[in-house]
């Protein structure tokens, strides 16, 4: 790993943005859309990753695996169906996701680890944007370590009055998950109406690890066992491959289809609905669990069909009379649903919980333009409400009985509202400063129905809280492709129905119960960025620290004056998330391009985070802090014929750093941590005409065994994937 961040070093330092073009040209301006119209990013002070390589985009099983292969992004997974992003240690809930300017945190996002960035299917995706760092004065809640904005193709109009019809057809396979994957998208325009339909089917078989194992670890990963229900009664089978990840395949569809109607140069009108369901897939992670008899702890855990539904229109305005020159007018509904089943080995007693969240948003954006810079006024509206349903089904006797809900049963809703301006001032030709503020108000209301199963000692639970967050830094542009950002920022996260009202058990004998009486969370974020872009190379650096205050931990706790409770049968200890700590973040990331040749680029990123928070008693290792990570590459080709040789790695998590109260699964690493690893992958993509084009990709070449850190499931072994794309 010295080695890797040496020569990472050696080539330099660069900027996630740049480009990599012919020497011969120059490079072209980012335009970012992280204020949400669209802008220079050096205008910008805050750092921005972006992910427009369409390859790479197409060529991953999902849109979590996009930010993987990307270097720019950690994500954890606990089951082949998933993905969490993690950004400068903050993950899941404090972690904000939007799709085509649309917020998709729900009020029930837990702290956890999540999967919902899979519903967006990577298929029709055009471009990713990473905002690092608190993002609230633009986004509002959740965005304490930063933003994943996503983007998905648009209607493309027609030059003449006569309508024109193109479509792209593709088809992936990958053997290390067996996976089969059918997209087509159909574009039909004139030059005022366009019209983008796309539809997706994925297939996923069990999921096979690598098979080279470190000789300090040799059965680290393997599947033993798997169970089924034969005759009534629950069977552990032996597993014949363990490195076939059994039980662990899914399915999911995907469709969008998008209506644009442009009736003259300065008016847009988009109709965006997008619909996605997958099949029920498996929690891997709690399937490989060992009780203390030494049997299965579960024989099925699994999650339902997760649906995401999203209808939205968009109107955008410009060359405006007025002030606003420009203004961008969301209006959105969503409607999600999730559940979870799971069944203790011999047991007949099958539990089921069920979650739907409907959610109704808008927002109104206006743009002002001048010499000296720009002033962006917004305000936000989004309200969720939730449904929470449970019930548990005796699968001999088929009899239902009443299991407590996992969120509260009576009318349950949370709203999210705000104000917010954001300035951008020209000083001179070379200096830019940023500066926003922005008026949080938050209410959730939270009734308990069915109480006497839990005891509840009370039957509500509500709140209202008001912030303020805001940002200001400097940047300067050099003439010479140097340039230096430093700024200040804030972020705020409201306790939302996960966090106040949830009842579960996140492991045997360990039991979550609500706490009405928690406050907002809170980060405050100093950074500089430093880079030089030129033709020939690049290289930058980032440097952060944050401090988070009022962080909401999951610790003991008591219901109704007792430490420990029976739950599901089973005596557990009691804890509640509570704002007891305080922590501070900080790392660096280095990253940099270097052109070799005509065509050919050797890049690098290299991210180190590190997270100590104090809970008053004693300081530890604050979880959900990823190990140093990167990726480092050799790129040749044009638009025709191009390939590239990488290496994706991760630096050793000793357990000594991990937090073991908190969300790190400590139970899915080795005995010292989870180790360091480097795959070598090789992809290359050819276009024979302008209609059809091939990627042909082998995934860790050496077959290595490998896991990310926290994650339940093992990582892909040798995996050879072709996709095949015909355009007519």
């Amino acid at each position: 790993m010295r080695n890797i961040i040496a020569t990472i070093l050696f080539f330099g330092i660069s900027s996630s943005l740049m480009a990599q073009k012919d020497t011969t040209q120059p490079l072209q301006e980012v335009v970012v859309f992280a204020n949400k119209f669209p802008m220079p990013s050096k205008n910008l002070v805050q750092t921005i990753g972006l992910i427009t390589d369409k390859n790479l985009i197409q060529q991953q099983a999902n849109t979590a695996d996009i930010l993987t292969a990307s270097g720019q992004v950690f994500v954890q997974k606990s089951q082949l169906g998933g993905g969490s992003p993690v950004i400068r240690g903050f993950e899941a809930s404090r972690v904000l996701l939007m799709v085509d300017g649309i917020r998709m945190n729900s009020a029930i996002f837990r702290a956890g680890h999540l999967q919902n960035i899979i519903t967006v299917d990577n298929m029709i995706l055009d471009r990713v944007e990473i905002l690092y760092g608190p993002s609230s004065t633009m986004f509002g809640s959740d965005a304490l370590g930063g933003v994943v904005s996503m983007f998905t193709k648009n209607p493309i109009l027609n030059n003449s009055a006569k309508w024109k019809t193109t479509a792209n057809a593709v088809y992936r396979f990958a053997s290390g998950q067996n996976e089969h994957r059918q997209h087509i998208d159909v574009n039909i325009a004139n030059h005022k109406w366009a019209y983008l339909t796309s539809f997706t089917n994925s297939q996923f078989g069990d999921l096979r690890q690598g098979n080279n194992r470190s000789a300090a670890y040799p059965d680290f990963g393997k599947r033993f066992f798997y169970v089924t229900r034969e005759n009534g009664v629950d069977k552990i089978n032996i597993n014949s491959n363990v490195n076939i990840q059994k039980t662990t395949g899914y399915s999911q569809n995907d469709f969008l289809q998008k209506i644009l109607y442009k009736p003259n140069d300065s008016t847009e009108h988009l109709l965006n609905i997008q619909l996605s369901k997958s099949s029920s897939y498996n929690r891997y992670d709690r399937l490989t669990e060992i009780s203390a008899n030494g049997k299965p702890s579960f024989a099925e855990w699994y999650y339902g069909p997760q649906v995401r539904n999203l209808v939205g229109y968009q109107l955008s305005k410009t060359k405006r009379k007025g002030f606003f020159q420009e203004m961008t007018l969301n209006a959105n509904y969503q409607h999600l649903e999730e559940s979870r089943i799971t069944r203790r080995f011999n047991s007949n007693n099958k539990d089921f919980r069920f979650e739907e969240v409907d959610i109704l948003g808008v927002n109104a954006d206006f743009l002002h333009t001048d010499k000296y810079g720009e002033i962006h006024f917004g305000v936000e509206s989004y309200y969720n409400i939730v449904n929470s349903t449970a019930y548990r089904n005796n699968i001999s006797t088929n009899v239902r009985s009443k299991i407590p809900t996992r969120y509260s049963d009576g009318p349950t809703n949370m709203g999210y509202q705000a104000l917010y301006v954001h300035h951008t001032k020209n000083l001179n030709p070379k200096w830019v400063l940023n500066d926003g503020i922005r008026l949080n108000f938050v209410q959730l209301n939270a009734q308990f129905k069915d109480t006497a199963l839990m005891n509840f000692p009370f039957t509500e639970a509500k709140q209202s809280n008001t912030a303020f967050t805001g940002n200001i830094g400097l940047a300067y542009n050099g003439s010479d492709g140097f340039r230096i950002a430093f700024g200040l920022s804030s972020g705020f996260r409201a306790p939302n129905i996960d966090d106040l009202t949830k009842v579960f058990d996140t492991r045997v004998g360990y039991v979550i119960v609500p706490n009405r009486n928690l406050k907002p969370e809170y980060t405050y974020n100093a950074e500089v960025n430093v880079s030089k872009n030129k033709a020939a190379y690049g290289w930058g650096t980032s440097v952060f620290y944050t401090w988070f205050k009022n962080a909401l931990v999951a610790d003991k706790f008591t219901w109704n004056g007792q430490s420990q409770i029976m739950y599901q049968g089973i005596l557990s200890s009691v804890y509640a998330t509570q704002n007891k700590a305080k922590a501070v973040v900080y790392g660096f990331n280095v990253n940099g391009r270097l052109r070799l040749l005509d065509k050919t680029d050797l890049t690098a990123t290299y991210t180190y985070t590190k997270g100590i928070y104090n809970d008053g008693v004693q300081e530890m290792p604050l979880d959900h802090i990823p190990p140093s990570y990167g990726r480092m590459g050799l790129k040749h080709g044009s638009s025709k014929l191009n390939a590239e040789l990488f290496s994706v790695f991760n630096g050793w998590k000793r357990i000594a750093d991990y937090n073991l109260n908190g969300e790190d699964n400590e139970i899915y690493a080795t005995k010292d941590g989870m180790p360091s690893w480097m795959t070598l992958n090789f992809t290359t993509f050819y276009a024979p005409t302008q209609n059809v084009s091939f990627i042909v990709q082998v995934e860790n070449i050496t077959d290595l065994n490998y896991r990310y850190f926290a994650s339940g499931i093992s990582a892909v072994g040798r995996n050879y994937v072709v996709s095949c794309k015909y355009t007519f």
